[in-house]
């Protein structure tokens, strides 16, 4: 089994910052690309930022420039720095990781979320 845990959110006022962590454990073999998404009251959850094992990063445009994101593959670790916070950053974050397991199956993983509040 895989598990992936979060850790990091919680309350921010405009203009300050918070880092999330994803930890992946389990029956693992290689993880692939590695990412955050998030998903405010009443929206759909959209991808954040997205980082592969070679590092190639994508961010969504609201983001970029604010958050960073960066991988430590020897602790099948992924983090996102988000600085300069803005009240439309409130959302429940979500860790997302593309694994393949000693079987050879490949399959997309969540965490539990982690929620990120940004007070005005």
């Amino acid at each position: 089994q895989v598990q992936l845990v979060e850790s990091g959110g919680g309350l921010v006022q405009a203009g300050g910052s918070l880092r999330l962590s994803c930890a992946a454990s389990g029956s693992i073999f290689s993880i692939n690309a590695m990412g955050w998404y998030r998903q405010a009251p009443g929206k759909q959850r959209e991808l954040v930022a997205a980082i592969t094992r070679g590092g190639s990063i994508n961010y969504a445009d609201s983001v970029k420039g604010r958050f960073t994101i960066s991988r430590d593959n020897a602790k099948n670790t992924v983090y996102l720095q988000m600085n300069s916070l803005k009240p439309e950053d409130t959302a429940v974050y979500y860790c997302n990781a593309l694994i393949r397991g000693y079987s050879g199956s490949l399959g997309h993983y969540w965490g539990q979320g982690t929620q990120v509040t940004v007070s005005s």
